[in-house]
């Protein structure tokens, strides 16, 4: 059997999640999530973050801690609908002005920690 080493050759670096918070990549909500019923560790990308958790300039009555529990509280729906597999879409509404709220698509996926522990981690629909 060939080893990955032997076709691609040592490991360079190797990023850990771990990195990723520290480097603002990520951003670590498990404590929220918990709260929210989801029983593993779970992180926000940064653009999920940017676009759909921290509040925009002039949108009165939201705060981060609401929307970003918008969001866990619809992924935990979403998954005692019965998701299978590693990967679930589901939608939350948000808003981004002093207008209605609008209807987006986010991304969970499930996978591998640095320990090989189960995290989840919500993306963009376009993001990996």
């Amino acid at each position: 059997m060939t080893s990955l080493e032997e076709i691609f050759g040592p490991i360079i670096h190797q990023v850990t999640r771990e990195d990723l918070v520290r480097d603002g990549i990520l951003v670590d909500v498990s404590t929220l999530a918990a709260e929210a019923g989801l029983r593993f560790p779970v992180c926000v990308g940064r653009t999920v973050w940017d676009a759909y958790v921290e509040v925009p300039p002039g949108v009165i009555g939201q705060d981060e801690t609401g929307r970003l529990w918008d969001i866990l509280w619809m992924l935990a729906a979403a998954i005692r609908r019965g998701a299978v597999g590693d990967t679930i879409h589901f939608q939350v509404y948000v808003r981004n002005d002093n207008r209605r709220p609008r209807s987006v698509r986010l991304k969970a996926a499930c996978s591998p920690g640095d320990s090989a522990e189960p995290v989840i981690t919500i993306l963009m629909p376009d993001e990996d």
